[in-house]
């Protein structure tokens, strides 16, 4: 009887060194695994391979058109920079057309552009006198245009003699609220300059929906009109 006894006991002890040894097994299963991750970045060698571009537009008012990196500026809020008229432009007469230059391009790490002429406004912090606006309504405005590959200037000067050779005006003997209705592209990374020619005439008759009844009123009369080009990048 008591070997029996010593037999039962020596097999649980087994079972439950057996039962042991499984569960053993499991946990050194566990502890004992490999693992590998990978990961990956939105850029390579140091460099962000996410962003956003860059989009500047610059403005050019030498006359005659000069490409010296200090000629580029930017202005982008009313009024601007100043545009060069030909000699004469603050004692008009009756039949007298002044002429300006602008030059616009982008920034050589910019994105292309699309350029808008807008109507002119007038220049803030600028005083004119011009009761009932009379001048203003009486002044008419030609706008050229052409497109160069940069450096180049313009094919042909912002004068009297040379500005109607610029070819088919932008908008052409208009009132100063008239805004262009076509656009201009500029390329990419200063690629290409824009140039622009404006043409402002008195005209030699009195014109209609003015309060002034004759020429002689406008007499001594300023103003200052301001004109924004729009772009938008793409």
């Amino acid at each position: 009887m008591g070997n029996s006894r010593k037999t039962r006991n020596t097999r649980k002890i087994a079972a439950i060194a057996a039962g042991a040894l499984v569960v053993g097994i499991g946990a050194t299963y566990t502890l004992a695994s490999w693992n590998d991750s990978e990961w990956v970045w939105g850029g390579a060698g140091g460099v962000p391979g996410v962003g956003t571009s860059t989009f500047e537009v610059r403005q050019n008012t030498t006359s005659p058109f000069s490409d010296v990196e200090p000629s580029w500026a930017n202005r982008e809020t009313n009024s601007g920079g100043g545009l060069t008229f030909t000699a004469g432009a603050i004692t008009l007469s009756p039949g007298d057309t002044i002429y300006a230059p602008v030059a616009l391009r982008t920034t050589s790490d910019s994105a292309a552009a699309t350029v808008t002429l807008n109507q002119a406004v007038p220049a803030t912090a600028v005083t004119v006198v011009d009761n009932s606006q009379d001048l203003w309504k009486s002044i008419r405005v030609t706008v050229y245009t052409e497109k160069r590959t940069t450096p180049a200037g313009p094919t042909h000067t912002c004068t009297a003699a040379n500005a109607a050779s610029w070819g088919t005006p932008l908008i052409s003997d208009v009132t100063l609220d008239t805004a262009a209705s076509t656009t201009q592209t500029l390329d990419a990374q200063a690629g290409s300059t824009q140039h622009y020619c404006f043409a402002l005439r008195l005209p030699a008759t009195l014109q209609a929906g003015l309060t002034a009844t004759s020429l002689d009123a406008l007499q001594g009369r300023t103003i200052a009109p301001a004109w924004e080009f729009r772009s938008v990048s793409g």
